[in-house]
Formats: structure tokens, sequence, C-alpha cells
């Protein structure tokens, strides 16, 4: 058996301790199921911003007419598109596997890791071991137990990806930030969307207001229906029939569709590991406890990223990753802070937000809430903005910034001045004293906060 100083477990945000462990001298093992890189530039945030990117083309195309613009989108190369943004994955992958077979001091298992100890971990029968394990491994699509659904040829954020022919119609389970994203590349690219989601609402992790504005803008280019669920799927000829029960009115009907996209959500792939042989323990949907080191309820045994369910973005993954490998590595004791995690959705309007909703802010705050139309402001005038806006949580009694939600033109963009200003301190003063371009859609934030309003 070969012992290593870290054994690292996923090659996504673990890429970050592994590039520390090996700096730092110490014998290193990269586990690695595949594909090389992990979800982000795989199968999440890259390809599908790829294929977003046009889909932002098409959308002000059709949209150009409120400036006295006439454009149309004579045709759409969907085969082009989804070629180009398999070319980068499979360039990107070469590229990463180039850089570890030239990487000194680490050793690569491709495979499906199992522990087989505490720090015992079985690769393609290799058994290795760990002095320090990092669990990193990422996660899949939770597919829901829906009657008829393994039975027809369903997709998921992964195999969406695979598509060489556009659909004519596309039915959307779910509706997170996955589901809605797709369904602004698939209806950009002329394919008829309908998106079912079973709460009263899209997003349920934004400010209500914002899951309000999204579900109307999106409901004038596809079909959205909250507070209904699937019940049956059946194959139907070329297509799929899905029997939904409607929770309002308590009635059901059946729709069809070309395709299914299965967005519901994301699993773990702890359990892919056999952790039961270690002593680290998952919660009840199956993610692993972690403590605000980050530690595992096994000494030595560290779990970042996906796999630990704590926010499931590749930004805050990677800062876990360095945490971790600061704290194992070099004896640092830093505990993990999501008070300023931002993050954003490109769907059409895009969506950027850090910190607290206005509902879950005044559970335990005294609250002031402000909030700006991106039209109260030139440059949004000028864009003829009308429908997006941006909304300040503040605390009352100290300034302090408790949540930023923004809807609308370059959301993930305007929020990193909020996003500063949350991690340096939280205050308000810095961004209202600092001076900002005139006109600037910049100058949305120092107007929102400037009309922060008692929310009592």
């Amino acid at each position: 058996m070969k012992k290593y100083d870290a054994v690292i477990i996923g090659s996504g945000c673990g890429m970050n301790i592994v590039d520390e462990a090996v700096a730092s001298g110490l014998s290193v093992a990269l586990v690695d199921r595949g594909p090389l890189g992990g979800t982000c530039p795989n199968t999440g945030c890259i390809p599908s911003k790829i294929l977003i990117s046009a889909a932002e083309r098409v959308a002000e195309i059709e949209e150009a007419s409120a400036l006295g613009i006439k454009a149309e989108v004579r045709s759409i190369d969907f085969a082009f598109i989804m070629e180009r943004m398999r070319k980068f994955v499979r360039e990107n992958q070469a590229e990463m596997r180039k850089g570890l077979a030239d990487t000194k001091g680490l050793d690569l298992y491709e495979g499906v890791g199992r522990f087989t100890g505490e720090y015992t971990i079985e690769v393609n029968d290799q058994p290795i071991k760990g002095d320090k394990v990092f669990i990193a491994c990422g996660s899949r699509p939770f597919i829901p137990p829906i009657k008829g659904l393994e039975a027809v040829d369903y997709l998921t954020n992964e195999t969406v990806l695979q598509l060489s022919q556009r659909p004519e119609s596309v039915i959307i389970i779910g509706g997170g930030y996955i589901a809605v994203e797709y369904g602004h590349f698939l209806a950009a690219m002329g394919v008829k969307v309908t998106i079912l989601e079973m709460a009263d609402r899209l997003i349920l992790s934004e400010d209500v207001e914002i899951a309000e504005l999204l579900e109307r803008r999106l409901s004038q280019r596809m079909d959205v229906h909250t507070g209904v669920q699937a019940e049956e799927f059946r194959a139907d000829g070329g297509g799929v029939t899905v029997t939904v029960n409607d929770a309002k009115s308590g009635s059901k009907r059946e729709l069809k569709a070309q395709k299914v996209l299965v967005a519901v959500g994301r699993r773990s792939n702890a359990d892919t590991l056999a952790l039961d042989k270690t002593g680290v323990e998952v919660d009840q949907r199956g993610f692993v406890r972690v403590n605000e080191y980050l530690e595992t309820t096994k000494k030595n045994i560290f779990a970042v990223g996906d796999a630990n369910g704590q926010q499931m973005f590749t930004h805050v993954a990677n800062v876990e990753a360095s945490l971790v490998a600061d704290n194992a590595i070099h004896g640092s004791k830093t505990r993990m802070d999501y008070s300023a995690a931002p993050h954003a959705v490109y769907s059409h309007p895009q969506i950027a937000s850090v910190g607290l909703t206005e509902e879950a802010a005044r559970k335990a705050n005294k609250v002031l809430v402000g909030r700006t139309r991106y039209f109260d402001v030139a440059q949004g005038e000028a864009m003829m903005e009308k429908d997006g806006f941006a909304k300040a949580v503040v605390e009352a009694s100290s300034g302090k910034l408790l949540g930023f939600h923004l809807i609308g033109p370059y959301a993930p963009i305007l929020i990193q001045e909020v996003i500063n200003a949350m991690a340096s301190g939280g205050g308000i003063d810095q961004i209202q004293t600092s001076m900002h371009i005139h006109p600037s859609i910049t100058e949305l934030i120092p107007v929102v906060l400037g009309s922060l309003r008692d929310a009592a």
C-alpha cells in the first residue's frame, strides 16, 4: 500500500488543495472519477455560460426595437453553438491532463475511490493511504422518484450538453437556477419551453420580489407554471407526456413535449465513497457534515465544495478549498464565513445576490430596506430598462449591510462593489462616499442605499 501525506478526492475545487500540498513539498495523491476538472468546466458553469452567451445576443436583438432599432435573427446554427461549447470542454480537459502529468510529487488515480478503512482508499483495486484526506467529490443531478421517469429519455444539465439537434419543445421540471438558465438558453434558440415548479415561486433562495419579476419576464418568452407537480411520465411517440397536478386548483392535466429536462436539485457524490468505513457522518440529505473549519466528524478528514452542501457554487468551493489547505497544511485556524458569499443567475434578466433576503433578515433584525429601479438613474433610463431594480437590506442600528439583491442587466458585475463592502466590514459609508461615474449604471448602488426606509 502506497502512503501519502495528503489524498484529495476530486479534481474540481480539490485542485486548490493539490496545488498547495505539492508546493509545500508533501507527497500527494489525487483520486478522480472524471471528468478531470469536476463539474464547473465540464458540465456546469463554463459550458452553460458559453451557451448562454449566444442566448444573450439573441435576446439583445429581439429587444432592440425598444431603442428604435429594427433587427431580426435570421437563423441560429444550433449545432455550431453546441459544438463550440464541447470543443472548449475537450481542450480544457486536455490542458488539465497535461498539467497533471507534468506535476512532480503528484500521483493521479483515475477511477471511483472508496474507503476501506479510516484513511485508506481503494481505487481500481489498488489501496492507498493518506495522513490527511480531503473530500472534494462534488455532486450530481438529483433524479426524483416520479412514476415513469426512468422509462423516458430525460435530459439533465449534463446530458443536455450533448444535444446536436435543436428540439422543438422541452418541458423543464424544476424552477431553480439551472432550470431558468437553460430555459433562457433554449427559448432563445427557438425551442418552445415549459417550466414546471412545485413551489409557489421560482428560485426559492432569492428575494420574493426578485423571484416575482423573474417569473413575469420569463413568462413573456415561455410557459411558466408554479404550484404544480409532475406526477407521471410516459413516452409518447417521439416525445414525452407529463401528467401534472395543479395544487391551486386541484386539477390534473397532461402536457407534451419532445424532450424533458430534469433540474430539481443536486445530490452529493459522497454516497459513492463508502464513508461508513471512516466515521465521517452525513446529514439527512447525504451531504458530509462539517464544522466551521470544514472538518468532518473524523480527525484529519475534511470536506469541501458540493460534497458538504453548504453553498453549492464554484467560487464558494474554491474559497473553502483554499481555507482548508491553509488550515490543514500550514496549521492555521481560520473559520469559513459565508456572510458575504454571493451568487448570480444568468437568466434573462440576470440576477445577483449576496447575504440575507429581506424576509430572512427581518426575522432576527430591525432592518432598513432600500429599493431603486434601474430606470431611476440616468444610464438605466438611457438603456430603457424599466423593470430591473436593486434592493438593499441594512441593519437599522449599525448601518451594516445584511443583504443586497439585483435583477437586471449586468447584475453580477454591479454587485461586486457591495460584496467588497460586506467582506471588509459590512458598512454602507464607503460606498456612499465613494465617487461614482456619471452617467453609469454603477450609480444604482449608492442611489439604492440612499433610499433606505424603515421596513417594520
